[in-house]
C-alpha cells in the first residue's frame, strides 16, 4: 500500500512515517500542497492524508482539486491530518470531500482505525478506491 501524506512539518511527517513503517505502509512525502497535487499526477495512492493548515494552498483547497479531477485519482480516499478544532470543521472537511478527519497530535490507533474504516468501504464496493 502507498500513502501520500500532504504536510508542511516536517516533524509531523515523519511521525507518521514512523507509524506507518511498523504496518509495512510505504509513505510519500509533500511538504505542500501544490507539491502534493504533483505528486499525485506522477503515482497511484491508496490513501491520502492532507493537512489543512499550510502556507500557499489549504489542505480544503487541495481536496477540492483532488476531487475535481477527471480521473479515477479524483475516488483516491483522504483523511484530513489537524490540529484544527473549529465546531465546523469535520463537515468542512467531509463536504469538501474528505472521508474521515482525523486529530493531531496523531494517535497510531487513530490513523490506522481511519485507514481500516476507509479500506473496508472500498472493499464493500463503495467505489472509495481507485
Amino acid at each position: 500500500m502507498n500513502v501520500l501524506f500532504i504536510e508542511d512539518d516536517r516533524m509531523n511527517r515523519r511521525v507518521v512515517r514512523d507509524m506507518l513503517d511498523v504496518a509495512g505502509v510505504a509513505m510519500v512525502e509533500a511538504e505542500s500542497a501544490e507539491r502534493g497535487l504533483e505528486i499525485i499526477d506522477e503515482q497511484d495512492f491508496a490513501i491520502i492524508l492532507v493537512d489543512l493548515r499550510m502556507p500557499g494552498m489549504d489542505g480544503i483547497t487541495a481536496i477540492e482539486h483532488i476531487r475535481a479531477r477527471g480521473d479515477a485519482k479524483a475516488r483516491t480516499p483522504i483523511i484530513v491530518v489537524t490540529a484544527d478544532i473549529a465546531p465546523d470543521l469535520r463537515e468542512r472537511c467531509l463536504g469538501a470531500g474528505a472521508d474521515e478527519v482525523i486529530f493531531k497530535p496523531v494517535a497510531m490507533d487513530s490513523l490506522f482505525d481511519a485507514m481500516g474504516m476507509i479500506l473496508a468501504r472500498g472493499a464493500q464496493g463503495e467505489g472509495l478506491i481507485a
